[in-house]
Formats: C-alpha cells, sequence, structure tokens
C-alpha cells in the first residue's frame, strides 16, 4: 500500500483508538464426534454450541474434519496472490456490475480500511437480483475472475469451498438442534446459495493505533467460518456483557465460528449477531481468509415459525435476502454518504 499519505492520517484522527482485553476468550469447541463413524452429535456438544451461540455469537471450532492440506493451499495461493503487482492484481478487479473479483478501495472518496481483498462466489456463476430495487424482478448471473498468472488460486479456491460446505452445514445441523428444531430444518434455503469467500490482506501499518483493518461491523449472513494467521493476531470481538472488546488469540488449526444476522432473524433474537472488527500492526502483515454462508437470493427471512409463540412474538418484518444484499453491495462500491441497510431497519 505505500506510503501513507498525510491527509488520510487527519482524516483517521478522529477514528476510536483500538483497544482490547484478553484476558478472556472466545469459547473452543471440539468437534471430534463429528469425525467418528457414524457421526453424532451428542447432547453435550449441541448445548455447548447453543450456549456459545447465545453468550457471545463466537466460537473457535477445533478437531474439525478440515484437512489440513487444503488450509495450507489456500493461504499460499493467497500469498502469492497479493503480491503480484497491483497492475496484474486490478485486471480482475471488481466493479459496479460484479461485486467479486480484487479491490483495494484506493480510489474512492472515503477512508478506507488498511487491507486489500479477492472476492469470489460458491456457485459460479451466482444467480443474484439484477438490481437493489424491490420492483425489479430480474435477475443476472455473476462470475467469478481469475488472475491467468495464477492458476493454482482457482484450484485451491475451489478445494477450499468444498471443505468449507461441508463443515458449514454441519455447524448449520448443530445450531437448528440448539435451537430445538430438526437438524435439516434450514437446509431449503440454500438450493442456489449466494454463499461467498474472501481473501484478505493486511499490510504493516505505520500508524496503526489511527486506523482499523476493518471497521467494527456485524455479519449479514448465516454463518461466517473464518481461518486466521496462526501466529498474527488481529480480529477483536465485542463482548455481550460489557461492551469490552476482546482480541482473539489463534488457536493452531483452528476456524473461529461466528452466527450473522440471519442467524439472529431466524432464532428471533435467541442467538444475536456481535460486532467485531479488525486490528493492524506496524511490523507484521496478515492474511485471513473468511467463508460467508448465504442463503438462496429468492429467500425471504423472517423469524421461523416454531420460534414464534405469543408470548414470543417475532420480532423481525421479513425482508428478501437478495435484494437486501443487492442494496448492501451498492452502498459498499459506491460509498454512498448514508447508513447501509442493516436488519435492525425491520425490526418490530
Amino acid at each position: 500500500m505505500g506510503e501513507v499519505d498525510p491527509a488520510f492520517i487527519q482524516a483517521l484522527e478522529h477514528r476510536p483508538k483500538p483497544y482490547s482485553i484478553s484476558a478472556e476468550t472466545i469459547p473452543i469447541i471440539d468437534l471430534t464426534p463429528l469425525q467418528q463413524l457414524p457421526p453424532s452429535a451428542p447432547s453435550g456438544l449441541v448445548s455447548e454450541i447453543g450456549e456459545a451461540c447465545r453468550d457471545w455469537g463466537f466460537f473457535q471450532a477445533i478437531n474439525h474434519g478440515v484437512p489440513s492440506k487444503c488450509r495450507r493451499e489456500i493461504e499460499s495461493a493467497s500469498r502469492k496472490f497479493f503480491a503480484l503487482p497491483k497492475e496484474e492484481k486490478r485486471k480482475v478487479g471488481r466493479d459496479e456490475e460484479n461485486p467479486f473479483g480484487y479491490y483495494d478501495g484506493e480510489h474512492t472518496k472515503n477512508v478506507r480500511d488498511w487491507k486489500e481483498v479477492f472476492d469470489f462466489a460458491v456457485l459460479d456463476p451466482v444467480v443474484f437480483p439484477a438490481s437493489h430495487d424491490p420492483d425489479d424482478v430480474e435477475v443476472k448471473e455473476l462470475f467469478n475472475k481469475w488472475p491467468e498468472s495464477l492458476p493454482e488460486l482457482r484450484e485451491a479456491c475451489e478445494e477450499h469451498i468444498k471443505a468449507m460446505e461441508k463443515l458449514a452445514f454441519k455447524l448449520l445441523e448443530l445450531i437448528c438442534l440448539s435451537l430445538g428444531l430438526s437438524k435439516d430444518r434450514l437446509n431449503g434455503f440454500f438450493n442456489d446459495q449466494t454463499s461467498r469467500v474472501r481473501l484478505n490482506y493486511y499490510p504493516p501499518c505505520p500508524a496503526p493505533h489511527l486506523t482499523l483493518g476493518v471497521g467494527r461491523h456485524k455479519d449479514t449472513g448465516v454463518l461466517t467460518i473464518l481461518a486466521q494467521d496462526d501466529d498474527v493476531a488481529g480480529l477483536e470481538v465485542k463482548r455481550k456483557t460489557d461492551g469490552e472488546w476482546i482480541l482473539v488469540k489463534p488457536s493452531p488449526d483452528a476456524y473461529i465460528i461466528n452466527v450473522g444476522d440471519i442467524i439472529q432473524v431466524w432464532s428471533n433474537d435467541k442467538y444475536e449477531s456481535v460486532e467485531h472488527r479488525v486490528v493492524v500492526n506496524s511490523d507484521k502483515e496478515r492474511f485471513s481468509i473468511p467463508y460467508f454462508l448465504y442463503p438462496s437470493h429468492y429467500t425471504w427471512v423472517e423469524p421461523l415459525e416454531e420460534l414464534v409463540k405469543e408470548q414470543n412474538p417475532a420480532r423481525f418484518k421479513r425482508y428478501n435476502w437478495g435484494k437486501f444484499r443487492a442494496t448492501r453491495n451498492r452502498g459498499n462500491l459506491r460509498k454512498l454518504d448514508v447508513e447501509n441497510i442493516q436488519i435492525s431497519h425491520f425490526r418490530i
């Protein structure tokens, strides 16, 4: 990213200073029972998942069954991609027509997060609404963009997708059971899923106390599965009990899981999507790879009928996922000077 522009530093002066309290960390859950034959979901594991989703919205999964080779290969390919010359990466840059590809934020008018990213969809092509306009029923196919000079990136990413899908749906089953639902209750929402993966690169920052790798936010989807550096921490989670920021210490070979806004709506607020952010440092680069589980674009998101009762009425109005995401993409790409769409806008 080169030298820090003085104007950039000045613009960051009023941003909240990153801080963290790391005496406590998010729960670590052992998924060994899921790897046994036949796989099982003992009540203890289901309870652990439920408690972590309720109390933290986050947990780390170990013994998850994802081959270490798969993770090593996508991490290696990611490092090679971000090491390419800027002009090579921009050949697969994202645009207003297609949100997939490379992005570094240098051409936006607003202060950007201190990172570079590369996005790709799980389905290729993926079907998505043609616009954010609720009256527009047209859809379009969006295709992934891959650098010709680095064919191993596509190969590693496609293997990563297979492993993440398998893990994501195992976790979804556990979450369903923890809510008192049948384990396959949510599977029908993903027939034409719009899930995506992001490669993140956070370069060393000369002024880490003035910026963030990613500002505070909540994830809009169902689940996020994050692979982060084993030796460079950066993710901070907002603790629900007191609002303090907790630095998530890396656990070797673990994946960090968090529930997104859609789980919060489906569960009628039982499991909350929690704010998190990423801090940077002055001497170390950091890489991470989040997998975002998203439903089909035509999904209407609303509290599940099994979890709505007279004494616990629905807390959200239904909304269309594809239009929600299209509106969000439009705001992200154009950097509009308005609040981006949130599930709070649909709260009853």
